[in-house]
C-alpha cells in the first residue's frame, strides 16, 4: 500500500471520529436544555385540621367521677340529703370502754329515713383483744345544711381471745348497742362521722350464777363515702 493511501485512511478515519464527538455533544446539549425546561414543583404543605388534632396545644381535663361536682365539688344541693339506694362504706377509729378500736362499716339505705349497716371492729388490748361484729338499724330524719344526726340500735357478738394465755379459749358473748351519731357533710358524698353507742355484752363470772351484762361505752369517729346504687 502507498504512503498516500495510508495518509488518506487515515484522515477519513479522523473525520469520522470528529462527526461523532460533534454530534453526541450536540445531544447532550439538547438533553440538558430540556431537562432544564422542566419545573419542579415542591408538594403543598398537608394542611392540619381541627379533627385530624383536636388536642394539639391543649390539656386534656379528666372526667370526673361524678360530673355534678366537677364545677363545685363542695358546694350541696340545696333541699334534705338524699339517702334513698345509697351505700356508705365508713372506716373508723375509736374506744370500746378504755382499749383502742378499729371500725369499717357498710350502710345501705332502701329508705329515705331507714338504713341498715354491717360492721366489724377490733378491739385492740394488752392482755387481750377482741372482735365485734354488729348489724345495725339506722333512724334518721334527713334535713337540710351539712348536719345530719341519726339514732341506732342493733345486735351482735363479741369474741374475746385472751392472747397468750395458758389454757384459755375464743369466748364468743352476745351484745347490744344502742346510741345515735352526727354526720358533717363536706360534699354530697363525703362526710365526718361522729358516732357514741351504748354497748352491753352479756356474760358469766366466776363464783356468780346467772347472766352478767358488762356495759361499755363505744366511740368512733371516722369518715362516710356515699354512693348511689341507681341512676
Amino acid at each position: 500500500m502507498s504512503r498516500s493511501a495510508i495518509h488518506g485512511g487515515c484522515a477519513a478515519f479522523a473525520l469520522s471520529l470528529t462527526m461523532a464527538c460533534a454530534v453526541r455533544a450536540q445531544s447532550a446539549d439538547s438533553t440538558a436544555t430540556a431537562s432544564d425546561d422542566v419545573t419542579v414543583e415542591a408538594p403543598a404543605p398537608a394542611v392540619e385540621t381541627p379533627e385530624a388534632a383536636p388536642h394539639r396545644g391543649k390539656v386534656t381535663r379528666l372526667e370526673p367521677l361524678n360530673p355534678e361536682l366537677a364545677e363545685a365539688p363542695y358546694q350541696l344541693a340545696p333541699g334534705p340529703r338524699p339517702f334513698k339506694d345509697r351505700i356508705a362504706l365508713s372506716p373508723g377509729y375509736g374506744y370500746l370502754g378504755s382499749e383502742r378500736l378499729f371500725t369499717f362499716r357498710l350502710a345501705y339505705h332502701p329508705d329515705r329515713w331507714l338504713g341498715y349497716e354491717a360492721s366489724i371492729g377490733h378491739n385492740t388490748g394488752e392482755s387481750v383483744h377482741a372482735v365485734l361484729h354488729q348489724l345495725t338499724a339506722i333512724l334518721r330524719r334527713p334535713i337540710p345544711g351539712r348536719w345530719q344526726p341519726y339514732v341506732s340500735g342493733g345486735y351482735g357478738m363479741i369474741m374475746v381471745f385472751p392472747g397468750h394465755s395458758l389454757n384459755a379459749s375464743p369466748v364468743t358473748k352476745n351484745a347490744l348497742a344502742v346510741g345515735g351519731g352526727l354526720e358533717f357533710y363536706i360534699r354530697t358524698d363525703l362526710a365526718l362521722r361522729a358516732d357514741v353507742r351504748h354497748a352491753t355484752v352479756f356474760g358469766r363470772e366466776r363464783e356468780r350464777d346467772g347472766v352478767v351484762a358488762f356495759n361499755y361505752l363505744q366511740e368512733t369517729i371516722g369518715l362516710s363515702f356515699y354512693r348511689s346504687i341507681k341512676p
